[in-house]
């Protein structure tokens, strides 16, 4: 199965917009499926975390990249 991962480039925004722009997105997408999220925002290792435990989206995966962070989000049923 070779199933493609979408990346969400919500850099330069800050709190709340990462998880609103992120929720926003995550709810036209089919449950178990996979979004990178990349942010600048220092809040949003707080904020994203946060987010998947209070929606039931799972956090697969946190980087700290050059300027921010990824976060690789399964999408909740």
């Amino acid at each position: 199965m070779n199933e493609t991962v979408e990346t969400y480039d919500l850099r330069g925004l800050n709190c709340p917009l990462p998880v609103l722009r992120a929720r926003k997105r995550l709810s036209g997408m089919e449950p178990g499926a996979l979004l990178w999220v990349e942010t600048t925002d220092p809040l949003a290792v707080i904020d994203i975390p946060a987010f998947c435990t209070e929606s039931g989206h799972r956090l697969v995966e946190t980087q700290s990249v050059s300027g921010g962070h990824r976060f690789l989000i399964g999408r909740g049923g």
